[in-house]
């Protein structure tokens, strides 16, 4: 009876585990996520205000549309790099990140876009769920354009640009330069570029099916700043 009221003790006394948080992040897009890698700009300050926040992150990948479908169905309970404007019955968490998109073109083809309208009539290839997440002009230059796609693999943009196989591509610089390196040897990247900064910047959210999460989330988030790890988060990916 002694041994058995010490066991009890002992494991009252022990601290419980984290609860585990599935996070949904989407494809390969260097340096916001490194999917074959635990690292990227985005993935370690999302991984790192989660823990700070007391959960266990578990990350899955997955291209954004399917992201949608499994966090709507509960397979994870978080998806990153999402906000109000891509819609669903789900909770929002504080702005953790900021993206800044252009459209980018081969100089070459002298294009004239001053306005997100100004898109229409040229091939436009962007990340998925863009037609969302860049605003009511962009989603009604998208409905309006027969030429517009969206494509889930980030380094696919590359080498459509640089092929000449679309006229404009919707990314963020960073991926976009990161990209040419590993594209470089199947498409002419020096070919000279015209960036058409048409878009504000885009503040991305953890989208949560519970709301619990969204302010577990926020608390840690709020605690990586104070602390000063969210800015050498920052300063690692400085480089690119």
């Amino acid at each position: 009876m002694k041994w058995m009221w010490l066991f009890c003790l002992l494991a009252y006394n022990l601290p419980a585990s984290a609860q585990s948080l599935r996070i949904g992040f989407g494809t390969h897009k260097p340096p916001y996520i490194f999917e074959n890698q635990p690292r990227g700009l985005e993935y370690d300050i999302v991984m790192a205000a989660v823990q700070r926040g007391g959960l266990e992150p578990e990350a899955h990948y997955a291209p954004m549309e399917r992201l949608n479908r499994m966090l709507s169905k509960g397979q994870i309970d978080v998806m990153a790099t999402t906000n109000e404007l891509s819609g669903g019955a789900i909770f929002y968490s504080e702005a953790y990140i900021r993206y800044q998109n252009v459209a980018v073109a081969l100089r070459s083809r002298k294009l004239n876009i001053q306005r997100i309208s100004d898109l229409v009539g040229y091939s436009v290839n962007a990340f998925q769920r863009a037609r969302f997440l860049l605003g009511s002009e962009y989603q009604a230059m998208a409905e309006a354009n027969p030429l517009y796609r969206e494509e889930a693999f980030q380094i696919a943009r590359n080498r459509m640009l640089f092929s000449g196989r679309v006229d404009v591509v919707v990314t963020d610089m960073r991926i976009l330069r990161y990209f040419n390196h590993e594209v470089r040897g199947q498409v002419d990247v020096t070919q000279a570029l015209s960036i058409y900064p048409i878009f504000a910047p885009t503040d991305y959210k953890l989208g949560c099916q519970q709301q619990a999460h969204c302010e577990r989330f926020n608390q840690g988030l709020a605690l990586l700043k104070q602390s000063g790890e969210y800015a050498e988060i920052e300063r690692r990916y400085a480089m690119y």
